[in-house]
């Protein structure tokens, strides 16, 4: 893809860039669009110009734009905001002669964007230059404190539509800063790279150091060149580059060539000089977008039926297991922080540093990942975000597509008919009243106490591999349900699809808590009657090391029981007296056609289905007797005809 092709791309569909021309009356504007069109001063300008185009070749980017003139009147307030909030760029005025119209652009104009939120960059632009007095401030002066405060300001410029001086350079910004804008690139405030800037080019920076030595030889310097801009460099522009680095920062080259550092030092030269356009050419050319994140159309969107889900493929846990080896740097088995933030470096931004993800896995005392811990953290991003999952496989130097990335499930339904499941990663819903122990069996399953849990607004997920009797390995991700939350969850008709088994948890001690658990039962149970999401249940007797309630413990054999499920399984996560649970809760998503609850309405229609059944099946049988005899009698009927 060429610089002008990426450009263009990253439009995301527009036709072209949209400037809007606004400030207080007076100031030129409409002036300025006359002039940057027709290349002449108008001797008497309308109040607001119509719409007017710049072809695509106005502009060495290629990349048409449309000037949109506006009134501030007030019978124009709706329209001027409308069109504000609709601009790729916004050009704001003020006359040169006029300090008030300065004044005015930090006390209400850029204010007003502000409480708009219009987030498009802003081009000040201060006209009638011929009529500037010499005596005034430089332009620099007057503007660094309105662009102290004002960050979303990305250039400043002066001209005048009379004398024709620098008005094509007003839209030529105001296009710059759409294509190639500068606050997604640089720290204006600390004259740096932005972190997520730097992540993306470190990633460029290993993708084209072929020979994995950390540097850049002259050979990849000139492939990376010519990959970028489509054509070569000569030795001594190669020489030249390396002398640049080296005068300014030493470390920049080594014997082997360009360092990451001076690779880095070279983009924020670019872009303080002001060749942005050089670094968005490298970025969006490795398929990044104005966010600095891999663009939409390079992670794919996999169709899949509600009851199915992705899972990694063996090829991809190869990769990841050679990943989490290659930056194990101390040998341990274990990730630790500093060591996951190194892996995730070449990413926006390391995916696993807040929830769901952040404590969702076993760690070691000094906070470190085991390999099950990351492949299971893996998993469990996949269940949830497989673009996510894809995307960060990608960063984190993945080079295949998503078919050899991952594998598609088979419907839980046609699971359910076949009466078995190819499945490897196993979802469970945890329901229960509050204070049931839904919590502790989480934390029990990841190694850590129930006090360890941070409270967390959002939903709380935990995953780990569980070894089977026959040695046999599978991943298990619990998803806890809180209580408040259930009606809501069951308003969606398709909220079960993606569960595995769901397990209710109560406190065994507590008549109360067995009845609300009971009550979740229900409701789920219906819920899946009613949508054919049905799921394999589990009851739960948390808390066995304390005494029980006779009440909770005999009801909650008997629903069970009647319900046509497993009886209650006791256990004491205080105690560490799980009683193989997380076994029992695979086994049961293994089998997706058992431990499926069964309601007294869903009996009655299961009654009514079979009664139904037989009696079609009698009348079919009698049709068909009554065919037979139709038959008969017409071969007896013709018999006699022909004898007689």
């Amino acid at each position: 893809m060429t610089a002008v092709a990426a450009a263009a791309a990253n439009l995301a569909g527009k036709q072209g860039v949209r400037v809007v021309v606004i400030g207080d009356p007076g100031t030129g504007k409409s002036s300025l669009v006359v002039s940057v069109a027709t290349e002449q001063f108008p001797e008497k300008a309308l109040r607001v110009m119509p719409p007017t185009h710049l072809p695509a070749d106005y502009f060495p980017d290629r990349v048409p734009i449309t000037i949109v003139d506006t009134s501030p009147s007030p019978e124009h307030k709706h329209k001027l905001i409308a069109e504000c909030q609709a601009a790729d760029a916004v050009v704001l005025t003020y006359a040169c002669d006029r300090p008030t119209t300065l004044e005015r652009l930090s006390t209400f104009w850029l204010p007003e964007l502000r409480r708009l939120q219009v987030k498009a960059p802003v081009i000040i632009v201060g006209c009638k230059l011929d009529l500037r007095d010499e005596q005034q401030v430089s332009l620099e002066q007057v503007m660094a404190p309105i662009m102290q405060t004002f960050r979303e300001i990305e250039t400043c410029i002066e001209c005048s539509a009379l004398r024709q001086i620098q008005v094509p350079e007003v839209f030529y910004y105001a296009q710059k800063a759409v294509l190639h804008p500068t606050a997604p690139l640089f720290d204006q405030e600390a004259q740096s790279l932005k972190p997520r800037c730097v992540r993306a080019l470190k990633r460029i920076f290993i993708l084209c150091d072929h020979d994995r030595d950390g540097a850049l030889s002259d050979v990849e310097l000139n492939d990376f060149q010519v990959k970028c801009f489509n054509a070569p460099l000569q030795p001594t522009e190669i020489s030249g580059v390396k002398r640049v680095v080296q005068e300014k920062m030493p470390e920049g080259v080594n014997d082997h060539g360009l360092t990451l550092t001076g690779f880095l030092f070279l983009h924020a030269l670019f872009i303080e000089k002001g060749r942005l356009e050089t670094t968005w050419t490298v970025l969006r050319k490795f398929g990044y977008d104005n966010e600095i994140k891999l663009r939409d159309d390079l992670i794919p969107t996999i169709k899949r039926a509600p009851d199915q889900t992705l899972e990694l493929t063996s090829e991809v846990t190869d990769f990841l297991r050679g990943i989490f080896n290659m930056f194990d740097t101390d040998n341990d088995e274990a990730l630790l922080p500093a060591e996951l933030e190194d892996l995730f470096s070449t990413a926006p931004e390391n995916p696993w540093s807040s929830n769901p993800y952040k404590d969702c896995a076993e760690k070691n005392v000094l906070g470190g990942l085991s390999l099950e811990g990351f492949l299971s953290k893996w998993a469990l991003m996949t269940l949830l975000d497989p673009a996510n999952s894809f995307a960060n496989l990608v960063y984190v130097g993945y080079s295949g597509d998503s078919g050899s990335a991952f594998t598609t499930t088979r419907k839980r339904r046609v699971d359910r008919k076949k009466q078995q499941t190819q499945r490897n990663v196993f979802q469970c819903y945890v329901f229960g009243p509050k204070g049931a122990g839904k919590t502790a069996l989480l934390q029990s399953f990841i190694g850590r106490q129930p006090s360890d849990a941070l409270p967390t607004n959002g939903q709380r997920f935990a995953a780990n591999t569980v070894e089977l009797p026959d040695g046999t390995r599978k991943t298990l991700v619990f998803r806890e349900i809180p209580e408040d939350d259930v009606r809501s969850l069951l308003t969606d008709r398709e909220s079960l699809a993606p569960c595995d088994v769901a397990v209710f948890i109560y406190d065994s001690c507590d008549e109360f808590s067995w009845q609300r658990a009971r009550d979740l039962l229900v409701q789920v149970a219906t819920h899946g009657e009613n949508t054919g999401y049905e799921v394999p249940c589990l009851i739960v007797a948390a808390k066995d090391d304390l005494d029980q309630s006779p009440l909770a413990l005999q009801e909650s054999t008997r629903v069970s029981q009647d319900m046509g499920i497993e009886t209650p399984i006791p256990i004491s996560v205080r105690l560490k007296d799980l009683n193989t649970i997380f076994c029992r809760i695979v086994h049961a998503a293994q089998q997706p056609h058992l431990s499926i609850p069964e309601t007294e309405a869903g009996k009655t229609r299961r009654q009514y289905r079979q009664l139904l059944n037989r009696s079609l099946m009698v009348v079919s049988v009698g049709a068909a007797v009554a065919v037979v005899g139709i038959a008969a009698y017409r071969v007896y009927a013709a018999r006699k005809n022909s004898s007689s």
